[in-house]
């Protein structure tokens, strides 16, 4: 079956879904961006991504183009109409199509698009049952990490320097030394004391729904949690790493620029957080 998008009001096969060259998305990746995981045809921690949808627009002074409840509709009909059991749901909106000029334009509709596709949860599954490997990169994006917009050719580079060294993640670090996050997920560790750790959301980093899911559970499961930042040599040291991010939901990092980590098998915090994660998600999506 081909893939259906949602562009601007209109449902269409995803090989014949564009955008107008002035897009300001397009020109100056002036937009944002949000992805849902998919369980069961479901969206896992809705509210929480539309939330941070929301700030993210507001952040950058575009209008919000539709209702909630509309915005909803729209979700859930592009997951229906490209059969999607388990996967993703991708929405993308920019400021809107206008002449080439650096200043925002007056009076311009936002542009949006969604788009949905499967994923075999089997593959990650197994990933995380033997651990990933990681390296670190220095952190290059913009000062204004915190709002989750288009703008991701740092990031693209980082997670490219992690491939064509053999590695699924690329945990960035800053002039300091210190980890910020990874190239698309949330970075955290346990450290060689046993205190479970990651950067604190003051500091210039994505607040990760996923993220803030995990520390829910962390907190209920009585796990004791420093949001401090860590080195990378502190990492290096550490008994478990693990990033976190919708599309891998706990993924545990068994290697760092070859150095084992713990075991170098995944370790017990991260195999237990990404289960009960897992369940709450399944149970909670909706």
């Amino acid at each position: 079956m081909s893939r259906v998008a949602y562009v601007n009001g209109v449902y269409q096969p995803h090989g014949q879904a564009v955008v107008h060259i002035e897009d300001r998305g397009f020109q100056f990746a002036d937009g944002v961006y949000e992805v849902w995981s998919v369980f069961d045809g479901r969206l896992a921690d809705y509210e929480g991504h539309l939330g941070r949808l929301a700030r993210s627009l507001t952040e950058l002074r575009i209008d919000i183009p539709m209702s909630a409840q509309s915005l909803g509709i729209v979700l859930r009909e592009t997951i229906r109409r490209n059969r999607v059991r388990n996967g993703l749901v991708y929405i993308q909106i920019t400021r809107g199509t206008a002449p080439r000029n650096h200043a925002f334009p007056k009076d311009v509709a936002p542009s949006v698009i969604v788009t949905a596709k499967s994923v075999d949860l089997k593959k990650g599954e197994a990933l995380a049952a033997r651990g990933a490997a990681g390296v670190t990169h220095p952190d290059m994006r913009w000062g204004r990490c915190d709002i989750k917009t288009v703008g991701l050719l740092p990031n693209a580079l980082a997670k490219q320097a992690a491939r064509e060294r053999g590695a699924y993640e690329a945990i960035l670090f800053d002039e300091m030394g210190m980890v910020t996050e990874g190239s698309s997920t949330n970075a955290w560790i346990v450290d060689e004391n046993g205190k479970l750790r990651t950067r604190d959301t003051q500091a210039n980093i994505l607040r990760g729904i996923t993220r803030a899911a995990i520390l829910k559970l962390v907190e209920a499961e009585g796990i004791e949690l420093e949001e401090r930042a860590f080195s990378v040599e502190e990492a290096k040291r550490a008994r478990e790493i693990f990033v976190t991010a919708a599309s891998s939901f706990v993924m545990p990092i068994v290697s760092l620029d070859g150095v084992r980590i713990g075991e170098g098998k995944p370790g017990p915090v991260a195999t237990r957080l990404r289960e009960i994660y897992l369940e709450q998600a399944r149970r909670e999506a909706i």
